[in-house]
């Protein structure tokens, strides 16, 4: 379980508008989605981010007591969120994830950053995570989940032919959208032909990768770590422009991993491999 957190004793009045985070001289901007959020840890890291403004939260009346929905009733109050109390229906009617927790709260969209701003704002070593075509929610979720927790300084999605922020992407990656920086790319390829040309390596993940994903030299450079789709990987123009091909090495029956537990492995190898070599972290 999350330990509770205590509110910042000084809090900006988001009655004086919206906090948002965009990097000077982005070209990429635009919005992410991410307007509906639903479920008490992406509930409380909305607020305590203080990313974006928060222009409602709806809370089911009748909840057993828990500590973090008074850490969310809490944040709403320093940050001036108006809080309806309303019947467990009512939530049911609006929620767009199968389990809302009793909590569901209305803000401003999440604003994209451009793919440049994704790297020069990170440095000396981005470690970036390239996601080919992730389309089920859940998935996209718990990748970005693992990759807050790994250290990813950034994330990159296209903007066809991928899940994007929606209520359920928030609700499964429990608040990691808060902090993760996204750029939407016309087409991965290119995008990785762009990191190139700003000396980024791109490590991608195949079940016949040439090395084990802990063997890659190039882990604790200007990286990013490339997923492919759902079933079927890494589209072949994207394999084409990787560096790397590594892959999982599996000593059980089972031979491959769902992309959100194969991206969770990936992610804390590159993190291993940044710490024990004293590398700086992405973020």
């Amino acid at each position: 379980m999350t330990p509770a957190r205590r509110p910042p004793e000084r809090r900006r009045d988001q009655a004086n508008g919206p906090r948002r985070r965009q990097p000077a001289g982005s070209t990429g901007s635009g919005s992410l989605g991410g307007e509906q959020i639903e479920g008490r840890n992406a509930v409380r890291e909305l607020l305590f981010a203080e990313r974006r403004r928060t222009y409602e939260l709806w809370l089911q009346e009748g909840l057993d007591h828990a500590p973090v929905l008074d850490e969310i009733a809490e944040l709403a109050r320093e940050a001036r969120v108006p809080v309806r109390r309303v019947g467990a229906y009512q939530l049911d009617d609006v929620a767009k994830s199968q389990v809302h927790q009793g909590v569901v709260a209305l803000a401003e969209s999440l604003e994209a950053v451009s793919l440049d701003d994704l790297v020069e704002k990170r440095t000396p070593a981005p470690f970036l995570l390239v996601l080919d075509g992730v389309t089920e929610p859940h998935n996209l979720g718990a990748v970005l989940r693992s990759a807050l927790g790994a250290g990813v300084s950034g994330v990159v999605l296209p903007k066809h032919r991928s899940a994007h922020v929606t209520a359920a992407v928030a609700k499964a990656a429990a608040g990691a959208i808060e902090y993760l920086d996204i750029a939407v790319v016309a087409g991965i390829p290119s995008a990785l032909d762009r990191l190139a040309r700003l000396k980024i390596w791109s490590v991608g993940l195949a079940a016949d990768g040439d090395t084990d994903i802990d063997l890659v030299q190039v882990l604790t450079e200007p990286v990013a770590l490339v997923l492919g789709a759902e079933g079927q990987g890494l589209s072949s123009l994207t394999r084409a422009r990787c560096d790397v091909l590594a892959r999982i090495t599996l000593d059980g029956p089972v031979e491959s991993l769902n992309v959100a537990a194969a991206g969770a492995v990936a992610c804390f190898a590159v993190s291993r491999a940044r710490r024990n070599a004293g590398a700086p972290a992405g973020s």
